[in-house]
């Protein structure tokens, strides 16, 4: 637990540190004058913040996986030789420009994710939860799912669209805080909300526009999935991609253990039972849906 704090602590502080020397280099002045809001530079505040801080958790995303899920990195002639072999063999089919790192961390879950800043920097990692219930064929086809990720460049297209969405929801939630003030104040310029209401209306509205962010990236997310399953069926082939799915189904539908911590970790496991809300909240597809839309789509 200390350990994931500190980690959490030390990116908000490369964050911080980096948004105040961009902000200096760029001499982006004051959103807040006498005369009101500069939108202008209120935006360009918003879009560093947002930006910033997604492309940092991108840049940080590997070394972040390897010490919060324990990642432990693999080689060609170990234990693990036949897992690194496939993985290359399928990130050369997807041509890669450079052969992602193989990982391996211990967890009873059957789960893997990908990550990685770029198409030349990145990682696939398994769970020995996986490697000890799926068969050869379905771990082929849970590899080129997440090769399909890296591929399709999935990791940098949602750290885009979280810096975007993260950008407007600071841009409306200080817009709408500044009109709250102004409208509690008299023709003197008087009241208004005080500093320390000021600051709790804008983090509640953060909060709130964060919520109806989440549908957006959920969705953007959701809709990877189906292109890194069609990518996977090319690479490793469809009957194994689909039986992955099944598998993981099965396993679902069997109580079989899932950790939701990693989902955020492009992870290839989902709930197959969420529905309403809820599933329009979730990152991954439900897994009849995504099964049937391969077996329709992938020949």
């Amino acid at each position: 637990m200390f350990k994931r704090f500190g980690l959490w602590a030390l990116m908000n502080l490369a964050v911080i540190i980096a948004i105040s020397v961009i902000m200096r280099v760029l001499g982006v002045e004051p959103y807040l004058n006498a005369y009101g809001l500069n939108y202008t530079s209120l935006m360009i505040y918003c879009g560093i913040w947002g930006m910033v801080g997604s492309f940092i958790s991108l840049a940080m995303s590997k070394f972040m996986a390897k010490s919060m899920m324990g990642v432990q990195i693999v080689e060609a002639n170990g234990q693990f030789s036949e897992l690194v072999n496939t993985v290359h063999r399928l990130a050369k089919a997807a041509n890669l420009p450079k052969m992602p790192e193989v990982g391996v961390y211990q967890s009873p879950e059957v789960n893997a994710f990908a990550t990685g800043p770029s198409k030349s920097n990145s990682l696939v990692a398994v769970s020995t939860g996986l490697l000890s219930s799926m068969s050869k064929d379905e771990v082929e086809g849970v590899l080129g799912h997440e090769v399909a990720h890296i591929a399709n460049g999935d990791m940098v297209t949602m750290t885009l669209i979280q810096g975007v969405v993260n950008s407007f929801v600071l841009f409306f939630a200080k817009i709408v805080t500044f009109a709250i003030d102004q409208a509690l104040r008299d023709e003197d310029n008087r009241g208004g909300l005080g500093m320390l209401a000021h600051i709790g209306v804008e983090i509640a509205l953060q909060i709130l526009f964060g919520f109806i962010g989440m549908f957006i990236t959920s969705w953007f997310s959701r809709m990877r999935e189906y292109s890194a399953d069609i990518g996977g069926a090319q690479l490793a082939g469809r009957e194994k991609m689909i039986a992955a799915l099944k598998r993981l189904q099965a396993q679902y539908e069997g109580g079989g253990y899932f950790d939701k911590q990693s989902e955020n970790l492009s992870a290839f496991k989902i709930s197959s039972k969420e529905s309403g809300l809820r599933a329009m909240l979730s990152t991954h597809p439900k897994l009849e849906e995504r099964i049937r839309r391969l077996e329709m789509n992938v020949r």
